[in-house]
């Protein structure tokens, strides 16, 4: 091949411009904000939050194209505050000396930088002497200091969609300076398709994984130059066998299902397949986790407290690392819970209790539990009689639900359950 065919496929086939741009309509679609301020150079700092792949760098290399900025490219990961003063006294001098032109500052993966680091930021972008571009896998409430995400504009860019990433395929076929050059390519629809699901809507992953099928079959077909691309070849290029499933379909659904009763059912090697069979198939481990979290409520709940701190600290797992990783934070959580004790009292009262909240919402709050922060409140009776517990020696004898609701026991219909858990909390305090 040509030698400007050496580079990446993914990067070749960068979009240059919103008509090669796939994906994000909500954001960048015609008529939209951000695309407006693009096409109209008048673009303020700006935080693009989405998952790999999903055209973060592409869309600030399409501003650097269309603005009359100096654009500057930083990686968080390789740069500190050394190389931020360099590029603040060169905007400085561009701004303000004979160029008179702003600098737009495009830093990826900003969520590497420290506190430090960002708040170096924010004196510039605050002056508006530069325009910061972030592009951060991480959720910027938690990575991006509060002050500069507070000047900036928060921008979430989705996975792709299968059919979003077959055009950017497509795309790729079909340009012959930039993608495959003169070989003739061929993919079947099911391999196609395949590719498109496998690339769990990551671009970059779909384009370099097709890099690798041609590349492959490239040397038995060098008289010909033609390829013909089949399901083999994408599952061979990406080191996967074919796990995947209908994320908006009915097998989805399924998975999920199965991975909820088994757990229920304490058959915990059934879950763990069943998990297994979700995330080796690119189900979002974020999905999975928050699944998880609901069990330990809605189906273990009292019988077992720690299967409810165990889901907390998987999906937290998941949040920090991320997948592959994050697999065996997630079987951890599906197996304790699997084989944890199980009880849906306390999903089933508080079901009970929903159903008074909606059906009684005018009665008022009785008068000795209201609060009384003003000397008025306390006038007209706001607190009085109130029992303050610790300070009552013996059983207090009040009423906490309107007089309307006196009496309710929610926890009826399984006193067994509820007595020996009121009974294990006062036998653990003692």
């Amino acid at each position: 091949m040509n030698e400007r065919f050496n580079s990446p496929l993914a990067d070749r086939m960068r979009p240059r411009n919103f008509s090669e741009f796939f994906g994000q309509e909500e954001i960048v679609g015609k008529g939209k904000l951000l695309r407006k301020l693009i096409e109209q150079d008048e673009l303020s700092s700006i935080i693009f939050w989405g998952p790999p792949g999903v055209g973060k760098t592409t869309l600030a290399q399409i501003i650097a194209q269309l603005s009359k900025s100096h654009f500057v490219i930083l990686s968080a990961v390789d740069s500190g505050k050394d190389d931020l003063r360099k590029i603040v006294k060169e905007a400085h001098d561009r701004l303000y000396g004979l160029e008179r032109q702003r600098t737009i500052l495009f830093i990826d993966e900003i969520h590497r930088w420290n506190k430090a680091q960002q708040d170096a930021l924010l004196p510039l972008v605050e002056k508006g002497d530069l325009i910061l571009i972030g592009a951060t896998t991480e959720n910027p409430s938690f990575e991006i200091i509060g002050p500069l995400l507070s000047r900036s504009r928060v921008f979430i860019l989705k996975k792709l969609e299968n059919n979003e990433i077959k055009n950017i395929i497509k795309q790729a076929l079909n340009d012959k300076d930039r993608g495959l050059g003169n070989y003739n390519i061929k993919i079947a629809d099911e391999a196609l398709e395949l590719l498109a699901e496998l690339s769990g809507g990551d671009a970059r992953v779909a384009l370099n994984g097709l890099d690798i099928a041609i590349k492959s079959r490239k040397y038995k077909v060098e008289s010909s130059k033609k390829i013909i691309i089949t399901s083999d070849d994408i599952k061979e290029a990406l080191q996967r066998t074919h796990l995947v499933f209908d994320k908006n379909g009915e097998e989805f659904y399924n998975l999920i299902s199965a991975l909820h009763k088994s757990m229920r059912g304490s058959d915990a090697n059934a879950a763990l397949y069943w998990l297994a069979r979700m995330f080796e198939g690119g189900t979002d481990p974020l999905y999975i986790a928050r699944r998880v979290l609901r069990f330990a409520a809605e189906d273990i709940g009292m019988a077992d407290s720690h299967a409810l701190l165990v889901a907390n600290s998987a999906y937290d797992a998941c949040h920090k690392i991320g997948a592959p990783e994050c697999n065996v934070h997630l079987a951890e959580a599906v197996v304790y819970c699997a084989l944890a004790k199980k009880s849906n009292l306390l999903y089933r009262a508080y079901e009970k209790a929903a159903m008074d909240a909606r059906q009684t919402s005018h009665l008022g709050v009785p008068i000795h539990l209201r609060n009384a922060p003003t000397k008025f409140m306390k006038e007209i009776g706001y607190g009085k009689d109130y029992q303050y517990n610790p300070d009552v020696e013996g059983e207090v004898k009040q009423d906490y639900l309107p007089k309307e609701l006196k009496g309710k026991d929610y926890f009826a219909k399984a006193p067994t359950r509820w007595d020996e858990y009121v009974k294990s909390r006062k036998s653990n305090k003692k």
